[in-house]
């Protein structure tokens, strides 16, 4: 068979080796005159190295957010363009040239007259003040280049307002097209209804497949194709992209020691300097907000006004689906629809390339289900990609510009009916004492399939049909248990915060702390009672049964029985797919399995052959003798905190003087991805917030590795030692705590 997939895997050149001297750190205090400016803009940063920007019209406010954020991170936010644009090659060469090309098919192609007015009314004016500040800031950059460009080997280009508007974000955001491939191929391989049993769909409901479709004919490669979009540009290569998670949570004044709401949030993403995130106060006449944006982006995603707070979680709504296309056998350029073949849409692009005088020119191709990612020719078969963020108004993000001015709960559920991309979980709170959640989302409406596996792009019953209107999307407002809860549908950390919040009373802020670091393993409290009434066999495994069982089921740094629960939990996962899983999926099924708590605790015939029980126990005590084994050959029976480390890792840091330079850590981490502390390998809450309702000056934050981008600035790791200590730092938010907390006051004037 001859997959011929339209993109494949790159990875890229080496920066050179040597470190140049660092040119002077951006200037942060005194009087700056500025072209474009109407009138004086103050910019306070703390100690922290938050910017509190003051103007005195929106258009003046977010031209200083855009030449603020420019001014700590500018690297950043120019590889952050580059990669999502698709156009690495054209600073680290021809090993890139696929992975872009994949990149740009998965953009929006409508019209941008459409795009913008899909918005709030005044995003593009946002966006164009926001993009004049970041070049005002690039043109004085360019005098005297930031280290990290040096290093790069490349300057900086100036931005559009179109910039802004890119789709890659959300397109990684949301996996469901990979997950319809690896499910058509599991189905092919154990059949429906077994693979429904090892790798349940919401609500337990059966998988259903689409009439025609050849699930044998899906291969691997179709996933690989679409994980090439966006692929973090490490400099040693391609890195694995990292899956976002976050928890959030709020209580109603009732559970609260101060009478008002308060509300936590950390988002998870990878372990990455400078941080995905950045911190951030804008005040003008209408606007008042603070929290955290993306540096490429204006507004506030995370944060709260002088009303209501949020925070969000990413959700896994279906938002992506593969349809397969019937290429017609005399023209490859025709494709089957509804009974007749019907021409492929073609435009041809072209990527420049580092090192060759003449760009790389290649075709996408679309039909109405949107763009042809991979062909198998063999079958006249081609595999179309059909996702929300192909529709206007999908930019990730932008819809933070609409809820910042939100004031009342009301209000802020109306706004998120813009915010479409990603789709995410809002948890809220607002001082009249109102809690509550929210999903938003630009979710397709299906006829004729669920989008569980491909769909026949053929039929003309299995279609998309419009969008679910946002206020049927699901939502909680003030619930009798007077808290909301969202971790992403993970059990283990929905059951343990749920569980802290219920048993609690009322809680303050400094509660809130302990939960966000919380390291007790909700699976172990199940799992672990399982080997009360077994017997380890041998004296060694044995030990380490009554190890476990003694265990305070908490996944402490200081802990050695924290190293050896996480590798029996994880010898326990593998040793049971492997019952069921071929093996040539057994690794990705791995990656997409929830929980295996719930079969281990109620084994049945559908995991366990002969008696379920028994089946299950021999199991229990074959992975303990497998994670001794195991730990043994590692010399890996160490505190978790000496096995389970983590640093932030910048782009640049490739080399052993360059890793000192732009790495931060490792330090030793408690937590792993199970408990609310969730500290993964990779990934995790870098970001961490919690906002007190009754008084925003006992709001806490906390952002690692810093706030800015250049190693120079003592603002590059200062809040990794904090991040790594459990500290939070004040977000202050009145006239009085930002002076209070004053470190620099810059002033833009107009020139």
């Amino acid at each position: 068979m001859a997959l011929a997939i339209v993109a494949v895997a790159a990875c890229g050149g080496t920066p050179p080796a040597s470190i140049p001297p660092p040119p002077r750190l951006p200037q942060t205090s005194g009087s700056l005159a500025l072209d474009e400016l109407s009138q004086p803009v103050t910019v306070v940063r703390d100690r922290w190295g938050v910017p509190h920007i003051s103007a005195e019209n929106a258009e003046d406010l977010f031209f200083a957010q855009g030449f603020v954020q420019a001014q700590d991170r500018l690297f950043q936010m120019d590889l952050w363009r580059r990669s999502v644009q698709g156009r690495l090659s054209e600073v680290l060469g021809a090993n890139f040239i696929e992975r872009d090309a994949m990149t740009r098919r998965v953009q929006y192609r409508g019209d941008m007259e459409a795009e913008w007015a899909s918005y709030d009314p005044d995003a593009r004016r946002i966006a164009t003040a926001f993009a004049r500040g970041i070049n005002a800031w690039v043109r004085r950059a360019l005098d005297d280049l930031p280290e990290e460009f040096l290093l790069a080997g490349w300057q900086p280009d100036l931005w559009q307002p179109e910039d802004l508007l890119n789709r890659t974000d959300a397109f990684l955001s949301g996996a469901n097209a990979q997950d319809e491939v690896f499910r058509a191929r599991l189905i092919a391989a154990v059949g429906a209804s077994q693979a429904d049993a090892l790798l349940p769909l919401p609500g337990g409901r059966p998988t259903v497949t689409a009439g025609g479709v050849d699930l044998g004919a899906v291969t691997s490669l179709l996933g690989d194709t679409m994980r090439r979009v966006g692929t973090p540009p490490f400099f040693s290569g391609l890195a694995v992209p990292v899956p976002v998670g976050s928890n959030a949570w709020a209580v109603a004044p009732v559970l609260s020691l101060t009478g008002a709401p308060l509300l936590a949030g950390d988002p998870h993403r990878g372990f990455d300097n400078p941080s995905p995130r950045y911190l951030v106060h804008l005040k003008a006449p209408g606007w008042d907000v603070i929290g955290a944006t993306a540096p490429w982006l204006p507004g506030v995603a995370i944060g709260h006004n002088q009303h209501i707070a949020w925070s969000m979680t990413a959700s896994a709504v279906d938002v992506q689906d593969v349809f397969v296309e019937r290429i017609n056998p005399a023209n490859q350029h025709q494709v089957d629809d509804r009974g007749r073949f019907v021409d492929i849409h073609v435009d041809r692009d072209a990527v420049k390339v580092k090192g060759r005088p003449e760009p790389f020119e290649y075709e996408r191709q679309y039909t109405r289900h949107g763009v042809i990612v991979g062909v198998d020719r063999d079958r006249h078969l081609a595999y179309t990609l059909r996702w929300s963020g192909a529709d206007r108004g999908t930019a990730p993000e932008l819809g933070a510009l609409a809820i910042d001015r939100a004031s009342t709960w009301r209000a802020f559920r109306a706004a998120l009916a813009g915010w479409r991309m990603p789709a995410a979980q809002f948890i809220f709170a607002d001082r009249d004492g109102h809690i509550g959640s929210q999903l938003a989302a630009l979710v397709p409406v299906r006829v004729g399939t669920n989008g569980d596996t491909p769909t026949a792009g053929w039929s003309a019953t299995s279609q998309w049909q419009g969008w679910i209107p946002s206020d049927a999307l699901p939502s909680v407002h003030d619930p009798a248990s007077g808290f909301v809860v969202a971790a992403n549908d993970s059990a283990a950390r929905v059951n343990r915060i749920a569980d802290v919040l219920s048993r609690a009373g009322r809680v303050g802020v400094d509660d809130f702390k302990r939960l966000q670091h919380d390291v007790y393993a909700w699976n172990a409290a199940q799992l672990v009672p399982l080997l009360d009434y077994l017997h380890g066999g041998s004296r060694e495994v044995e030990q380490a049964r009554q190890r476990l069982i003694a265990w305070d089921r908490r996944v402490d740094a200081r802990s050695a029985d924290a190293t050896l629960y996480v590798a029996w939990e994880s010898a326990l996962l593998r040793s049971l797919a492997a019952r069921r899983v071929p093996r040539s999926l057994l690794s990705e099924f791995i990656t997409r399995v929830g929980s295996v708590v719930p079969v281990l605790v109620r084994p049945t015939l559908r995991w366990f052959d002969g008696d379920p029980a028994a089946s299950r126990d021999a199991l229990l005590i074959e992975a303990l003798e497998t994670t001794v084994r195991d730990l043994r050959a590692s010399g890996g029976d160490v505190a978790w905190g000496q096995a389970h480390t983590i640093a932030f890792k910048h782009p640049l840091g490739v080399g052993e003087p360059a890793r000192r330079r732009f790495d931060v850590g490792p330090f030793p981490a408690a937590g792993y991805a199970d408990t609310v502390r969730a500290n993964a390998s990779a990934a995790g809450p870098s970001l961490r917030v919690i906002f007190d309702l009754s008084d925003w000056d006992r709001s806490v934050a906390v952002n690692a590795p810093g706030q800015s981008g250049s190693p120079t600035s003592r603002h590059f790791a200062d809040l990794a030692r904090l991040w790594a200590s459990d500290t939070y730092f004040p977000l202050a938010f009145s006239e009085s705590a930002i002076r209070a907390n004053a470190e620099s006051t810059l002033t833009l004037v107009p020139k």
